[in-house]
Parts: structure tokens; C-alpha cells; sequence
């Protein structure tokens, strides 16, 4: 039975980003071990991923070189003890410390997936050595994964890696979506009318959903901006759901205080029932500033809801202006006030393009068909060790 290692820097990506995909190749034939640092979502990953181990690793997020040294070490030793026959990181940190390990433990297969690089939104000083970073953690994998072809195009174009080692598996995104979790017909009453009641709308209110971290770089203060500015501001409420993360890329106070003191903004705490705010809402709005493959735009399209995105590359895997969504030019306020607008007025022609979008996630994504098509990957990199 070959050996997997799945590691992640926090485990809250193991809950969301890679839900279900260590419990697939277990089923599959595989032994799995999830890494990743402490945290409360642990609970939540071993129910889903069930018969799959876990071992701790202190990781941190920001740059710590001694305590990323003592986590090498432990990677390092853990390495040497499973003896495992793929790791495969996600997750800038996780991926440049399990790299660097798995190549001083001679781990036969080392693979990074790519969701998104941080240094394209970071300060000049900042930029140099994350892509010094990025540059390593490439070096010492066998491939690198990036979730969308975009992101391959870009990471070849700057020269951070060597082509060969490129491969997107599938058409992109790192696990797909559930489309029987994100489908209108499997919503359960009650947790639809809970969500109602967080929002209490107002008779024939446009709802305007945004869902992610409440960070600088998801765009939140370009959002804010434009809603209260907009036309329809009055005749609409705005819903942020995701939770404020201020200790990296923090929003600044002004828009912190927006957020808490608009009587038409909205702000719900993380919760699993993302389905439910997209099934009641109007359009969601995605105005970040970087992303990989955006599991959000698969969700709204599974739910068959409208789009305003930013038109950054990850965004346009999915989104096409005036076909599938309306694509406007990133933290142009402006811009992003006129989409809300047209879409309050054009409520039908929204409606066809979340349709097409649909089609195109129900045919590309599904979760299933992503997780058979990662296995057929590990499969052939095994077959060549």
C-alpha cells in the first residue's frame, strides 16, 4: 500500500481547500497522513476524512527562520520514520518547508500544488524574497501543480521554475466543488430559514455576497467603497461572510468601521453553510486582488449564481465578461459600482450567465471527477519511481 503525506500550513486549508480528497485516496488504496499545525479545525477535518491520521507540525505563517528550521527537523524525522512514497504540499509555507525536507529525506515523489502567489499584492522589499522563496520550494519538488492554467503561464513567464516540472491536472482548481452540498435541491429548510434570519432582507432587497477572509488583498475595502457609492446602496444590503484576519494583510480601521457601522452592510462569521447565503442571494461579488483557482466562483456556479469578479487570471478560468460574469478591472471602485448597478437593473440577463457558468462547472468540476484525476497523477508519477 503506497504511502501519501498531505501537508498544509494551517489545518483550516485541509477543511476547506482540500475537503474530502484525503478520504478519496484512502478509499483509493492509499495509506494517508494529514500534517499541518494546531488548530481547531482539526476536529472537523478527522470526522470528514475518516480512517486518515494526523501529525502536528508547529508551523507558522509568517516568516519565523528559526522556528521554520525546527519545523524542517521535524519534517525531516517524520519523513524518515513513514518512509512515505508521495508528500504533496499545499500552501506557500508548508510547501517550502516539506519540499526542503522531503529532498534531504530522499521522499521519492515531492509535489506541490500552486493556489495563488502572495508576492504579486507585496511591498518591493517583501516581493524579493517570497519569490526567492517560491523559487526554492519549485526547486526541490519533482512537479509543481499549479490549480489553473494561468497561474502555470504566469510562473513560466517569470522564470521561477522549470517548465518541465509544470503540469495542471484536469482543467484547474485544486479539489473541485460538491455538487451535491452546493445544489439547490439538497438545501434543508431549516439552516435556509436560519440563514434568512441573519440576514433579515427587506422586501425585494438586492443581496450583494462577498465570501472569504476579510483581508486587504480579497479586495473587502474596494468592495465597501463601491457599495456605499453605488446608485442602489438604499434598495440593497451587502453581506460579507468570512472572518476579519488581521494579523496578515490586515483591512485598515476606516473600513473596519464601514463594515461594523453601515446600516446596509452585513457581516457573518465564518460558517460551513456557504450554499445557503449563495441560494438566497442575488449575486455574489469577488473583487480580489490575487487568487489561483477561486473555490468561491465553482461554488456560485454550482449554485447558479450570478458573478462580479475582478479580472485578475485566476478569475477569468472561470469567468468570461458578458458571458459567464461581469469581469471588471481590478480595485477600480468605479468599475465595481457601475457592475453592481448594471446587475440590480439586468436581473435576467445576470440569470444567463450564471446559467452558463453552471454548465461549465457541472461538466469541469465536479469534486469527483477532480479527485479521480489527481489519483491518475499520482499514479504515473509512481509508476516512474
Amino acid at each position: 500500500m503506497p504511502k501519501l503525506i498531505r501537508i498544509t500550513t494551517v489545518p483550516l486549508s485541509l477543511k476547506l481547500l482540500l475537503r474530502q480528497q484525503m478520504h478519496f485516496m484512502s478509499v483509493a488504496g492509499f495509506e494517508v497522513l494529514m500534517v499541518s499545525s494546531e488548530g481547531k479545525e482539526w476536529h472537523d477535518v478527522l470526522k470528514s476524512e475518516k480512517n486518515v491520521r494526523k501529525e502536528i507540525i508547529p508551523f507558522t505563517r509568517k516568516i519565523t527562520p528559526f522556528k521554520d528550521l525546527y519545523c524542517i527537523w521535524r519534517l525531516y524525522q517524520l519523513f524518515k520514520k513513514e518512509k512515505p512514497d508521495i508528500v504533496h504540499s499545499h500552501t506557500p509555507k508548508a510547501g517550502l518547508l516539506s519540499m526542503i525536507a522531503g529532498w534531504l529525506s530522499g521522499v521519492p515523489v515531492r509535489i506541490h500544488t500552486l493556489a495563488g502567489l502572495p508576492y504579486v499584492s507585496r511591498s518591493k522589499g517583501q516581493k524579493s524574497l517570497l519569490v526567492f522563496m517560491e523559487k526554492l520550494t519549485f526547486r526541490f519538488a519533482h512537479e509543481v501543480w499549479p490549480n489553473a492554467q494561468s497561474l502555470k503561464n504566469f510562473i513560466i513567464k517569470e522564470k521561477l521554475v522549470d517548465p518541465g516540472k509544470v503540469k495542471v491536472i484536469g482543467h484547474g482548481s485544486s479539489n473541485g466543488v460538491d455538487l451535491s452540498v452546493f445544489n439547490r435541491d439538497n438545501l434543508q429548510e431549516n439552516h435556509l430559514v436560519a440563514a434568512t434570519m441573519r440576514l433579515t432582507p427587506g422586501d425585494d432587497e438586492f443581496l450583494i455576497l462577498a465570501v472569504g477572509r476579510l483581508v486587504k488583498d480579497k479586495g473587502i475595502a474596494n468592495l465597501v467603497e463601491a457599495f456605499i457609492q453605488s446608485k442602489i446602496v438604499n434598495r440593497s444590503k451587502l453581506v460579507l461572510l468570512g472572518d476579519f484576519e488581521q494579523d496578515l494583510n490586515p483591512l485598515e480601521k476606516k473600513t473596519i468601521n464601514q463594515i461594523s457601522d453601515h446600516p446596509k452592510i452585513v457581516h457573518v462569521p465564518w460558517t460551513d453553510h456557504v450554499a445557503y447565503y449563495l441560494a438566497l442571494s442575488d449575486v455574489l461579488v469577488h473583487p480580489s486582488h490575487r487568487e489561483g483557482f477561486p473555490n468561491v466562483l465553482l461554488e456560485a456556479g454550482a449554485m447558479c449564481c450570478p458573478v462580479i469578479c475582478s479580472d485578475i487570471a485566476g478569475n477569468k478560468e472561470l469567468a468570461v465578461h458578458m458571458k459567464t460574469a461581469l469581469v471588471f478591472p481590478v480595485t477600480q471602485v468605479a468599475a465595481l459600482k457601475e457592475a453592481m448597478e448594471f446587475a440590480f437593473v439586468k436581473r435576467t440577463v445576470m440569470q444567463g450567465f450564471a446559467e452558463r457558468m453552471y454548465e461549465r462547472v457541472r461538466l469541469d468540476f465536479d469534486r469527483k471527477k477532480v479527485h479521480s484525476e489527481i489519483l491518475n497523477a499520482y499514479k504515473r508519477l509512481l509508476d516512474r519511481k
